[in-house]
């Protein structure tokens, strides 16, 4: 995790590789069968710092953003064909505190955002969890 100032491009190539090409090759998996379906729900998670940035993980951040983005414009290139591209931000730590008082949330209170995207709020493009 790199500041702004302290963040080189190999700091950043390494979280666009495994936050956003991880998502494209993932989603370039199982669209072509939801197309075919004409359904199904595409969910994306990060940490609120995609949102709300936090400097002392800039490069995470980045990253985030960047998924983020394409999560937001799959959901707009995907409208209307039955199938949902949402992203989820996550602004607490999930268990125990990443940081010190930073606020904490159990997986079974988050994943009702998830469920809540594939059932009844599938014309949003995203949610975020906070407290």
């Amino acid at each position: 995790m790199t500041t702004p100032t302290g963040t080189d491009p190999a700091h950043v190539q390494l979280q666009i590789e495994f936050q956003l090409y991880g998502a494209i090759t993932a989603t370039r998996a199982v669209l072509p069968a939801m197309r075919e379906a004409g359904a199904g729900t595409l969910l994306y998670t990060t940490g609120a710092g995609s949102i709300d940035p936090v400097p002392q993980v800039a490069n995470v951040n980045a990253a985030a953003a960047a998924l983020r983005n394409w999560a937001i414009n799959l959901h707009k290139e995907l409208d209307g064909t039955g199938i949902q591209a949402a992203h989820v931000g996550i602004d607490v730590s999930i268990g125990t505190p990443a940081l010190p008082g930073f606020p904490t949330a159990q997986p079974d209170e988050i994943s009702p955002v998830y469920w809540d995207l594939h059932t009844t709020k599938r014309d949003q493009a995203e949610l975020v969890f906070s407290r």
